[in-house]
């Protein structure tokens, strides 16, 4: 201890010596009173966090050791570390109570060898006990005088003191009122509206104003109950309030010998709910008459209460230049650093040397030697969500990155990633400070400072204070109290993306709790990176656009010149499915848009003749979404803006849009709609029954919304086979000429099978062809027999303009013919597609390599051939693998032989029908169901009244989806449905138009920052969609991971790079995982993000469940409500069984000295309570369910 006293005397010796030797040269000239002086040694610091830090950077500077003190919960705190010592206070006392504890402190202090002790502010620097305490021990308080402590800080006195002084003051009780009762009656006698304020205390805390007399007794009890918490005293002080007025307080320094200055003024009117939130020293456009009036009485009032050391008289100026009197500080407030800026003038050590006896003379602050230089601006960066009333955001700092340079100065503590915010303390994070010699370049330099702030972890008011710092009023000087209430686009924000922290929770979740996405087979993703095909990008120094293609033809001509178009053209077109259902049938519809955007940009520079690509729409839309963690929306756009040059192509299912249920009509519409402004151009039409009145419905929406109508036929059975009568030439002839005259552009037939054989081609097509000589015709089919090639060359002598195809490795099988096999077949012959043979072999290496990447999904696993016994059972091929897959699911992969011929029986059990998404789906779900239950066709038929069917056969019978043709099965259909409803004509007309805006409304309850697009998949698919908008705000744009660390995470040790938009891209290195849970049941995952160590903590949802952990609400579901900030239960409302209305309280939390009354969100019955009395909650607890 002799070593560390001699390291701070050395310290102190040139910083004390210079005080000594100006307190020695003292005459009577320039002192008043003789005042001794006497060096301060040691300062304790009776406060914590960053003003804390403040004084102990004052003392290190003056050489003073600094002892600091700290609460059990905050061992973790910074200002601890930056004392040369501190000590723990209040041991066993709550976080709060533990810096109040008046004993506890003076026993550390006198313990530890102190001489003075710094109050800070709040806790108890206004405590004129605590001031006396301090002195009774022996020990100089530095500040006022215990006496002006308890003068100043009684809100009476010190009005009674102004009276004196003769500085105007507003209407107001004459001393503490401690009842609502006494409060009422001063409403009543003096009007409204009042203020009510704290009288032992500030910082807005028990403030409430009062316009209504019928709400003065609630408010006084809520702001009695706040003071008490805060300042340990619940007595009120009520004034009239002032309209409209600027608040404006004036900085003065007082010392021993009884001389004053005033440091000018500080504007802060810019608060809320009382508290300042940003600061202005001087304050702008503020009458130099009017400030010199202002600061006079400002010093006057403190010599005439004998006013030393720091402190801060307030003003409230109203719109006449009339100034009333609120209150005195006497302490160091929260905004000093702005007047410091402007002043040159350190206030904390100016209180130090003023408490060990120096003079301000001696400290060269005499009045006219102080100056205000340019303008300085603090803004309160603090934990709280301004987007959510700023409710306090508690929680760990996962990353910190400040806003540094010239003219910003930084004043915080808990700062630091890692750091830990509370819910028992104020929520102030950091002072920004700024300054530059005017107004708006002072407010230039905040907002850049601010913008350069990144901060993970927790919410903080960064947007609203950008908001308000590029608001012109507030540029212009020319705010009041009213500011922030009358100014609503201040509560508009920008949502902060945190796309990188999220993708690391992403990671971290994966690495803990093993893939987001279901996997299918135990093949693994290749760690193969598919190489990219190049394109020229430049040439002569210009960038290179794509070749024109039917795009452009399409949008300079309309749909009618497209279809012109393709008629005339002499070779036969093709429509590539690679983005779509190739990978649909092959790989469960699993590729991601990063492997489809990656080779985009070759296939616009080497495919532009093509006919369009097939990319979106079908399963597509909801795998997207459900299993791919990605909107489709998205997708589309994407594509779009780097193949501006082919035509896009989408399945529409009729009346079901891209969904497998109906929609009213007016969904339908504004889909397609919304699909062409989203980049897409033909609608492939079709209806799982080629039920005409669903299919003319979606014929007529994307025709109304500018779209190519590609109206299809689905084809079943076999026209070359005369026993084959039910689906005969004449019907599918018939069909087509119903849909020309619906008025489609192109006419395709939609052979989801693969049954059309090529001598049937060859009867069908020219049939079609020679009733419809000018429409152009599209085929397509699935190769799962084998036969695909051959077909689809027959189609094509036949008359057919357009076939499907794959590029080679993603075709066959039960996806579509081989591109590169029909490119060489017709090489020289009149119908050659002009596709380099060389071009579609490089774009099929690309698809060979990044097919290895989904080999937790490929069908191969369990399909190793083509199988030609598909014209016996007729199943689809995206439905083949499909159904492959979930026989394996079920336990029935060694009887997938019995599925196929169930599927047959089931199919002529339901009346032999078109088989396509959703009918096929029906056809599968009972021949499952058949297989598992070991049931015959005869069984169906004899117990079809006694069995409990699939919903998807059910809802078929009813006609959900249609009427097939030739009707339903009987007797089947009345057995199974017994005296159940059922639906005549077609299912969507009688339904109701959806009220979109009401949907995004409720949407936006529970996800703020939907768009329009995010509302249509809400409407195809409202449960899919809201776990989607769920994962996106928890883990971000996911989208943008390659592949295979996607779907089982990266390794330990492994670097990923992660684009996430043009020239920004994430360098990602996995350090390690913890083996080690946290009491909530999460392990520790770090990484190093562009070089800086970052860390997520993740829930092992295994390991957990072992353990007692508070469940949460469920963001979206209206039923359960969640606690909306971290806190303590103060009181329950409610019990299980009550009634409750919305709005009606449910129970009283209390965080950071702010109360919160939880509502019912909803009116019902209170189901569930599942909190406690005094319980502590973190943000999103649940606290009870309502039905």
């Amino acid at each position: 201890m002799q070593i560390l006293k001699a390291r701070f005397a050395l310290r102190a010796t040139a910083s004390q010596f210079q005080a000594w030797s100006s307190a020695k040269t003292r005459t009577a000239a320039t002192d008043s009173k003789i005042v001794e002086y006497k060096p301060i040694r040691s300062v304790l610091v009776a406060n914590r966090g960053e003003i804390a830090i403040r004084v102990f950077r004052a003392c290190t500077e003056l050489g003073i050791r600094s002892v600091a003190i700290y609460s059990e919960q905050d061992k973790l705190q910074m200002h601890r570390q930056k004392a040369d010592e501190s000590y723990i206070v209040g041991k066993g006392l709550p976080p709060v109570e533990a810096y109040l504890s008046i004993p506890e402190i003076i026993r550390v202090a006198k313990e530890n060898d102190v001489d003075a002790v710094h109050p800070g502010y709040g806790l108890l620097s206004e405590r004129a006990d605590f001031a006396q305490a301090i002195i009774n021990a022996g020990l100089r308080f530095i500040g006022p005088s215990p006496k002006v402590v308890q003068q100043m800080g009684d809100k009476v006195a010190a009005r009674k003191a102004a009276i004196e002084a003769k500085v105007p003051i507003v209407p107001g009780t004459d001393g503490p009122v401690t009842t609502k009762e006494e409060a009422v009656e001063f409403c009543k006698s003096h009007g409204l509206p009042v203020i009510l304020k704290a009288a032992y205390g500030g910082g807005g805390r028990g403030m409430r104003v009062v316009r209504k007399m019928e709400e003065v007794p609630s408010a006084f009890e809520r702001a009695s109950s706040e003071a008490l918490g805060a300042f340990g005293n619940g007595s009120m002080f009520i004034e009239r309030f002032i309209e409209r007025p600027r608040h404006i307080e004036v900085q003065l320094l007082g010392d021993k010998a009884g001389n004053v200055v005033h440091l000018y003024e500080r504007d802060c009117s810019v608060q809320r709910r009382h508290q300042k939130v940003v600061e202005i020293a001087p304050a702008p456009k503020l009458d130099p008459k009017i400030r010199q009036k202002m600061v006079e009485c400002a010093t006057h009032l403190a010599r005439h209460v004998g006013y030393e050391n720091a402190g801060t008289v307030e003003f409230l100026l109203d719109d006449k230049g009339n100034f009333y009197f609120i209150e005195v500080n006497a302490r160091l407030q929260v905004e000093h650093t702005i007047t410091e800026e402007v002043t040159g003038i350190d206030l904390v050590q100016s209180q130090i040397r003023i408490a060990e006896g120096m003079t301000l003379p001696e400290l060269g602050l005499t009045q006219d030697k102080i100056q205000a230089q340019g303008y300085a601006i603090q803004c309160r960066v603090t934990t709280e969500d301004p987007a959510n009333n700023f409710q306090p955001s508690t929680g760990r700092i996962e990353v910190f990155r400040s806003g540094e340079g010239m003219g910003i100065r930084l004043d915080s503590a808990s700062t630091y990633a890692g750091a830990v915010i509370s819910p028992y303390y104020d929520s102030l994070l950091v002072k920004v400070i700024s300054h530059a010699h005017d107004l708006p370049s002072s407010a230039a330099k905040m907002n850049r400072a601010l913008r350069e702030f990144r901060i993970r972890g927790v919410k903080t008011n960064i947007p609203f204070l950008l908001n308000v710092l590029e608001n012109q009023k507030f540029l212009n000087g020319s705010v009041d109290t009213y500011f922030i209430d009358e100014n609503p686009q201040l509560f508009m924000f920008k949502a902060s993306q945190n796309r990188a922290q999220k993708i690391l929770n992403y990671l971290g979740y994966v690495l803990v709790n093993g893939p987001a996405t279901p996997l299918a087979t135990k093949i693994p993703p290749s760690d193969v990176k598919p190489y990219i095909p190049q394109v020229p990008l430049v040439r002569f120094g210009s960038a290179v656009q794509p070749p024109k293609g039917y795009k452009q033809i399409l949008d300079e001509g309309g749909p009618e010149a497209f279809a012109k178009a393709v008629r005339q053209h002499k070779g036969l077109l093709l429509m590539d499915t690679t983005f779509r259902d190739a990978h649909q049938s092959l790989l469960a519809t699993r590729v991601r848009t990063h492997d489809l955007l990656a080779v985009s940009p070759y296939v616009a520079h080497n495919f532009n003749n093509l006919y369009s690509l097939e990319n979106w729409g079908g399963a597509t839309f909801d795998v997207a979404l459900r299993f791919l963690h990605e909107c489709p929306w998205e997708r589309l756009h994407d594509m779009r803006q780097l193949i501006p040059n082919i035509p896009f192509q989408m399945l529409l299912r009729g009346a079901n849009a891209v969904g497998y249920t109906n929609y009213p009509d007016n969904v339908v519409f504004k889909f397609c709609d919304m699909a062409v402004q989203a980049g897409m151009d033909i609608f492939r039409v079709f209806d799982s029954l080629n039920y005409l009145p669903n299919l003319v419905l979606g014929m007529e929406a994307a025709a109304k919304a500018g779209g190519v109508v590609e109206a299809a036929i689905s084809y079943t059975g076999d026209v070359s086979d005369p026993s084959k009568t039910k689906y005969d030439l004449k019907y599918y002839t018939k069909l087509a000429d119903d849909l020309v005259k619906a008025g489609t552009h192109v006419l395709a037939i939609k052979d989801m099978a693969g049954l059309l054989k090529p001598q049937a081609a060859k009867l069908l097509i020219g049939a079609i062809r020679a009733a419809h000589p000018h429409v152009p015709l599209h085929v397509h089919t699935h190769d799962t027999s084998g036969a695909g090639v051959a077909a689809m060359l027959a189609c094509a002598e036949a008359g057919a303009d357009v076939v499907d195809v794959a590029v080679d490795s993603v075709s066959g099988l039960t996806s579509q013919p081989s591109m590169g096999a029909l490119v060489a077949s017709l090489q020289g012959t009149p119908l050659d597609t002009k596709i380099p043979l060389q071009k579609v072999s490089e774009y099929s290496a690309y698809w060979e390599q990044a097919r290895t990447l989904y080999g937790p999904f490929e069908c191969t696993a369990t399909m190793k051939s083509g199988n030609a016994d598909v014209y016996l059972n007729e199943i689809p091929g995206g439905q083949y693998t499909n159904l492959q897959f979930q026989a394996f699911s079920l336990g029935l992969g060694s009887q997938f032989e019995e599925v196929k011929k169930a599927y047959r029986e089931a199919n002529l059990l339901l009346g032999d029908i078109i088989k396509v998404t959703p009918s096929s789906k029906v056809v599968g779900d009972l021949a499952q169901f058949m297989v598992q239950n070991k049931l015959t066709a005869a069984d169906i038929n004899a117990r079809a009244e006694e069995l409990s069917f699939p919903k998807s056969v059910v809802e078929y019978l009813q006609g959900a989806i249609g009427i097939p043709y030739g009707g339903f099965p009987e007797p089947l259909r009345s057995k199974v449905l017994k005296d159940m409803p059922r639906i005549e004509g077609r299912p969507g007309k009688e339904l109701p138009s959806l009220n979109f805006d009401k949907l995004k409304g409720e949407l936006k309850e529970s996800f703020p920052d939907i768009n329009d697009e995010d509302v249509m998949s809400a409407a195809m698919y409202p449960q899919v969609a809201s776990d989607f908008f769920r994962f996106r705000d928890k883990y971000g744009p996911v989208k943008h991971l390659d592949t295979k660390t996607f779907l089982v995470g990266p390794a330990v040790g492994d670097t990923i790079e992660v684009k996430i938009e043009r020239g920004k891209t994430l360098d990602i290195r996995t350090v390690a995982v913890s083996e080690d849970m946290t009491a909530a049941g999460e392990r520790e995952v770090f990484f190093e993000l562009n070089g800086q160590l970052r860390s997520v903590f993740i829930r092992d949802e295994n390991a957990s469940k072992e353990m007692k952990i508070h469940p949460k609400a469920v963001k979206g579901d209206k039923n359960q409500v969640g606690a909306p900030m971290p806190g303590t239960v103060l009181t329950i409302k409610v019990k299980e069984g009550d009634k409750v209305e919305k709005g009606q309280p449910i129970a009283v939390l209390s965080a950071m000295k702010m109360e919160m009354i939880v509502q019912a969100p909803k009116a019902g019955t209170v189901k569930t309570v599942s909190i406690t009395n005094g319980q502590k909650l973190e943000g999103d607890d649940l606290i009870c369910t309502i039905e």
